[in-house]
């Protein structure tokens, strides 16, 4: 199946399109169902076999998948979530939706902004030698340290304005070697997008990205079409690196006052061991692109 376009559509389509992406991967057999006999044609449940689980007519069940039906009650939703087995991120995912599908339609909202605090430029300098930076809620890298940009190879050759994790992973040819578990990697990463896209589907920054990775990636079009809204929690990441060789390091993300969207990350290794070695020679060794942010003297009184 072809992957879907993305262009202006409702929060009441993308309730649809969740349902319809969990039906099909969901098993009878995981749904406590015997198939009948012979060839099943349609891939995972049946259209009338999740109303039959959820307690609701084909009529509404199918209403709802084609984004008719818009105010499915808190009982039908936890309903569909027992009959899906959604896992809790992926229940709260569909309750939110459900939410959102029930309020009127409303324009999209602008992207949000780009701007990084010089408070924030200055946190990125002190925390060196930890690589870090600073992305939008769709990955874009709108600040860094030296090691922040390195750590990702050929990263620092893309216009800045063109630097995306998403995009680095699906697009740049150094992504495949950079990262051991790409697999891993790039589904957390269409997870994260799906979530994000899943609740503000006209979002200008979201739906620029997510289109042209669908045109560029089949990678990309294939996870996109899952609707996974979930991953592995990624704590630890592994480079094989160029510069420095294979390194591991923690990895703490976090949202940031003040700047919706905004997340800071940060990645650490225990001094003394060859990974916090490689930090350092990373660090050392990274070209600045950016000067330092100035230290005004403190007044004194």
């Amino acid at each position: 199946m072809a992957p879907e376009q993305h262009g202006r559509h409702s929060v009441g389509e993308e309730l649809g399109r969740f349902l319809r992406a969990r039906r099909t991967q969901t098993s009878p057999q995981a749904a406590g169902l015997t198939p009948g006999p012979g060839v099943r044609r349609t891939p995972g449940l049946r259209r009338e076999e999740l109303a039959t689980l959820a307690g609701v007519s084909i009529d509404y069940y199918t209403r709802m998948e084609r984004g008719k039906e818009t105010r499915p009650s808190p009982a039908v939703v936890d309903a569909f979530a027992r009959a899906l087995q959604l896992d809790d991120a992926e229940h709260e995912h569909l309750r939110d939706l459900a939410v959102r599908a029930a309020r009127r339609p409303s324009q999209a909202a602008p992207a949000p902004s780009r701007t990084v605090r010089p408070q924030l430029k200055l946190l990125l300098e002190t925390v060196r030698p930890s690589p870090a930076y600073v992305v939008s809620r769709s990955m874009d890298v709108l600040a860094h340290n030296p090691g922040g940009l390195a750590l990702y190879p050929g990263l620092a050759d893309w216009p800045a304005a063109q630097r995306n994790l998403g995009r680095y992973l699906f697009l740049h040819p150094a992504a495949r070697e950079v990262f051991p578990d790409w697999d891993n990697q790039i589904r957390h990463c269409v997870a994260r997008l799906r979530a994000l896209a899943g609740t503000d589907p006209d979002a200008p920054d979201l739906t620029r990205l997510v289109g042209e990775l669908l045109l560029k990636s089949p990678d990309f079009a294939g996870l996109w079409e899952r609707y996974d809204v979930t991953g592995r929690k990624i704590t630890a990441k592994t480079f094989q690196h160029p510069q420095v060789g294979r390194i591991t390091l923690a990895f703490q993300g976090m949202a940031l006052e003040g700047t919706p969207g905004h997340r800071l990350g940060v990645y650490t290794a225990e001094p003394g061991t060859p990974d916090h070695d490689a930090m350092l020679l990373l660090d050392m060794t990274a070209p600045r692109t950016e000067p330092a942010p100035s230290r005004r003297p403190v007044p004194r009184s």
